[in-house]
């Protein structure tokens, strides 16, 4: 919540009228001090608490990490391996795309191979 320029001057004049204007310097002065004290208070102790809660809290988190870190990548291999036997489950009985059919040197480079294949022992029949 934050305070604008009007409701400080209404605050003013409302301390005026209540206070007088003799004494208002003077407790103007001791609420300075006051926010003061409150603000270095306020930051020692989140000092404090940053020290003795949030620090330890995060030097126990680091080694819970690291003992996560091999179960995190066995869950993503595990989320891999179910979404492709998922879209393996989900082509079974859908044609499959057809494959190119050999140029006509693919052909004569195969039909060059099986010869040779044939005369390191293999049968003819």
């Amino acid at each position: 919540m934050k305070i604008g320029m009007m409701e400080l001057v209404v605050i003013f004049i409302v301390a005026l009228l209540v206070i007088g204007p003799d004494k208002l310097p003077g407790y103007a002065r001791k609420l300075g001090n006051a926010l003061r004290e409150f603000r270095k208070a306020s930051s020692d102790m989140t000092k404090d608490i940053r020290e003795s809660v949030v620090e330890p809290l995060e030097e126990a988190q680091k080694p819970l990490r690291e003992a996560m870190e091999p179960l995190e990548d066995l869950n993503r291999e595990l989320d891999h391996n179910l979404r492709s036997v998922e879209k393996d489950i989900n082509n079974i009985g859908k044609p499959k795309p057809a494959e190119p059919k050999p140029s006509a040197e693919t052909e004569q480079s195969a039909e060059a191979q099986s010869p040779a294949q044939n005369d390191n022992g293999g049968e003819n029949t």
